[in-house]
């Protein structure tokens, strides 16, 4: 999980870094294209079948999926990096949620302590004091942490259902490609220059190692040390953010990614606890 973490974080920088030049969807575009690549010769190498009953799940998962890492990309472009990847990592808290209306479930104290805490961190990061433009990417880094809980629902019932991981992220990169794909083609489109193609690659290339380490890491860890551990994307993206940029924090800001994590911390716990 540390390794994912710090391939997320290394993500962010070369997403900020692209930005400038590049929209949202190209860049999930070319995150998405290289993701493709690599699992498609994986499949096509050990002759995998990419026939499954679950195609309506599998689409719904990487539609919404989509979605999400676009909003996720444009905050990233927008906000100080700490902050984007803090609202993004609200997931575990709508994903607690959605699982917990799923299951028709009464939700425990700990899971309705969890959401009060993470609502008063995205307040106090969000608080209307900051720059319009700032508050509008924020409201849609936080709506892709929202997406985002809702597709690692997908994620879970499409492996209890006994699909592998590979073929989920197969699918998820083929509609993310063409989705960035037809974005580019509709309403506008960089053209690609040498320079480019390092950054691109790297993108996709860290994008493609952090989910895998990431997998393995649920698969074969503990929930609740690997979903706590996640939460170093923060710190490192802080540190990539102020050495690169000179992004600084506010005292209040650093006190509301605190609330959130914490929140995160304690739906893990409350998830796992179930287990």
């Amino acid at each position: 999980m540390l390794a994912a973490a710090f391939f997320f974080a290394v993500m962010g920088v070369l997403v900020k870094i692209a930005s400038h030049k590049f929209s949202s969807a190209e860049l999930v575009f070319y995150r998405s294209l290289v993701g493709l690549i690599f699992i498609g010769s994986y499949v096509s190498t050990n002759r995998l079948s990419l026939r499954t009953k679950l195609i309506k799940m599998q689409m719904s998962r990487s539609i919404i999926g989509f979605i999400s890492m676009v909003m996720f990309f444009y905050a990233i472009s927008v906000l100080p990096l700490a902050t984007a990847i803090t609202l993004n990592y609200t997931s575990p808290l709508a994903m607690a949620a959605i699982l917990t209306i799923a299951l028709h479930e009464r939700p425990k104290k700990i899971l309705i302590i969890a959401i009060i805490t993470g609502f008063l961190g995205v307040t106090l990061l969000l608080k209307p004091s900051i720059h319009y433009g700032e508050l509008i990417a924020g409201g849609l880094g936080l709506l892709s942490g929202l997406l985002a809980g809702w597709v690692y629902v997908h994620v879970a019932q499409l492996g209890r259902a006994g699909e592998p991981d590979w073929r989920t992220v197969f699918y998820f990169s083929l509609v993310c490609t063409l989705g960035g794909g037809g974005w580019m083609l509709i309403h506008h489109f960089n053209a690609l220059e040498l320079k480019d193609i390092p950054i691109l690659a790297g993108l996709g290339t860290c994008a493609t190692i952090a989910q895998l380490a990431m997998t393995r890491a649920y698969r074969t860890g503990n929930p609740l040390v690997v979903g706590s551990l996640a939460y170093s994307t923060v710190v490192l993206a802080s540190i990539f953010g102020f050495l690169l940029w000179n992004e600084t924090l506010s005292v209040d800001r650093w006190l509301a990614i605190i609330l959130i994590i914490s929140s995160g911390v304690i739906s893990v716990t409350a998830n796992a606890s179930k287990k």
